[in-house]
């Protein structure tokens, strides 16, 4: 056996994820390239009748028909199955592909769905709008009282939709608690681990059966592609493959490619940007301009000690409230030069919106206080950019509030 078949005797479980993100992938196909081939091809042939028959009976099939699976796809899911510990994944073409894909094959009209009061906006909106018109009741609960979760169980409870840390307000979910209340009572737990990645946490070890990505944002981290990410089960997987070939939220080999790509080098991204995430929310507390910082690696935070125990890093994402209202608001985001005023987050660049004022667009006044957005609200994404350059930006722009 030569030394690069080697890699066929890799133990996964036992390497770090620095090794993981390289290696968990190799030999998923025959593909014996370095750097992985694109499968730009919708569909592939058969060379007989039998073999036709096979590929397409068989779920998930990689070699089909690129809406049912590519080999470039089945190399993500095998590290992200990898990364946070399911047994495998399923790709689409955005995160909320993945989100709506999952919720819509997991429960029917009749059932009951609990969820936070505070969501990613449009997995809000699904909650708000899209289930009640399909027969699917919601109860919405505060996020940070387990109780609350547990007032709200009926027997028909199907699924428990959890985010945490929640977009935008950093609030932190109690997931193992969840867990718990839900497991006896055979309901569903999905989450949304976009804002931590699974560096910093790992639902699945806390008992959740399925998670969720935005894979625009971290996972691929360079602001260059869209796609989503769910992790779970093979019996799940095969559940939710079913509603996505129906829905066709397909993830194109181009993009799974960018996303095999940005997983190489997570590891290392996050390590960077949880460090210049807590130093400059320790630095934005210090200035007289600022309000409130939200940011779970702070002391200061109220959940600071559940997010201590269950995540391995407190991510990149800070949510601050400036003094002066909503107009000294503006004038701040406007006078950034190095924090780029534009939407999404995880990427190498550090990004910033006027939450208000993006959300304002797609929510009423009623759906943002339930979200807990006031006007003075900033969301920063922390990049990788050196951490004095990131603080000398923030201190001018300061200056004009």
């Amino acid at each position: 056996m030569n030394k690069r078949n080697n890699h066929k005797e890799l133990n996964l479980d036992e390497l770090q994820n620095e090794t993981l993100v390289v290696h968990a992938d190799d030999w998923v196909t025959n593909d014996r390239t370095l750097a992985p081939a694109i499968y730009y091809s919708a569909t592939f042939r058969a060379d007989n009748a039998a073999e036709f028959a096979e590929m397409a009976g068989t779920p998930r099939h990689p070699q089909y028909y690129t809406r049912y699976g590519n080999p470039v796809h089945e190399r993500v899911k095998k590290v992200m199955a990898e990364l946070e510990g399911t047994e495998t994944a399923l790709v689409t073409g955005s995160g909320m592909g993945a989100i709506a894909t999952t919720i819509l094959a997991l429960v029917s009209a009749g059932d009951h769905v609990i969820a936070q009061t505070r969501h990613y906006m449009s997995t809000a909106k699904i909650m708000d709008e899209m289930l009640p018109r399909f027969g699917v009741e919601v109860t919405l609960v505060e996020q940070a009282d387990v109780s609350a979760f547990a007032e709200a169980i009926r027997p028909n409870t199907k699924l428990i939709m959890l985010e945490s840390p929640a977009n935008p307000t950093m609030v932190i979910t109690d997931i193992a608690a969840v867990v718990e209340l839900a497991r006896p009572r055979g309901i569903i737990v999905v989450a949304d681990n976009t804002f931590a990645s699974p560096i910093n946490q790992r639902p699945h070890d806390l008992g959740v059966d399925v998670v969720v990505h935005s894979a625009t944002k971290y996972l691929g981290g360079h602001h260059d592609l869209t796609a989503g990410v769910i992790c779970t089960s093979e019996e799940l997987a095969e559940r939710i493959w079913h509603t996505h070939i129906s829905i066709g939220s397909v993830l194109s080999p181009m993009d799974a490619w960018l996303l095999l790509r940005g997983l190489r080098t997570l590891p290392i991204r996050v390590e960077r940007i949880n460090a210049n995430a807590l130093a400059l929310a320790k630095f934005l507390e210090e200035q007289p301009q600022i309000e409130r910082v939200y940011y779970p690696g702070l002391a200061s935070h109220p959940q600071h000690e559940l997010a201590k125990r269950q995540m391995r890093g407190f991510g990149g994402m800070i949510a601050f409230a400036i003094k002066g209202g909503y107009e000294k608001t503006q004038r701040f985001v406007s006078a950034l030069k190095l924090s780029l005023n534009a939407v999404s987050l995880g990427g190498v660049d550090s990004l910033v919106v006027h939450t208000a004022a993006m959300w304002e667009g797609v929510m009423n006044e009623e759906q943002m206080r339930t979200a807990g957005i006031p006007s003075n609200f900033v969301r920063f994404s922390v990049g990788i950019e050196h951490i004095d350059d990131l603080k000398a930006d923030i201190l001018q722009a300061l200056q004009v509030v």
